[in-house]
């Protein structure tokens, strides 16, 4: 029991925190862009800076989660490793300084999709870490 609380706790939580923190940057960042509050190319590569780096926390996360035997948490990662997956196999994960305009509404459809996405993975994450947690002190009290 002490391993689940340990892999909700101490890996998944935080890992999702991560991604729902650099997904707002994001869209923040496509926000100012939008309203002019920013320049194409520092927009381009503030949000190019946490693209990778997300896709390989969401990989290996999704790896945990399979390795573990956490299948629905699998289940719940692994669309999006696979949709990471193939951006950076066709080249198209960063954002182009000279294209930004042109895919700004694309992007930010697209960031708050994942934004909403992260919000719903986190509640299960909680809930699932709040279950483990009672269990875990429940077992204790006995």
């Amino acid at each position: 029991m002490g391993l689940e609380l340990f892999f909700w706790l101490i890996i998944c939580f935080p890992f999702h925190i991560v991604f729902l923190a650099s997904t707002f940057y994001q869209v923040l960042m496509l926000t100012d862009l939008e309203a002019d509050f920013i320049n194409p190319y520092d927009a381009s590569s503030r949000i190019n800076y946490f693209i990778v780096p997300e896709f390989i926390g969401q990989g290996l996360l999704c790896a945990f989660c399979l390795l573990t035997g956490h299948w629905i948490m699998f289940l719940l990662t692994v669309p999006v490793t696979c949709y990471h997956v193939m951006l950076y196999m066709k080249q198209q994960h960063l954002i182009d300084v000279t294209e930004v305009f042109r895919a700004l509404n694309s992007e930010k459809k697209f960031r708050l999709a994942k934004l909403a996405y992260y919000i719903t993975i986190i509640i299960i994450t909680v809930f699932r870490l709040v279950l483990m947690l009672v269990y875990y002190l429940d077992s204790e009290d006995e």
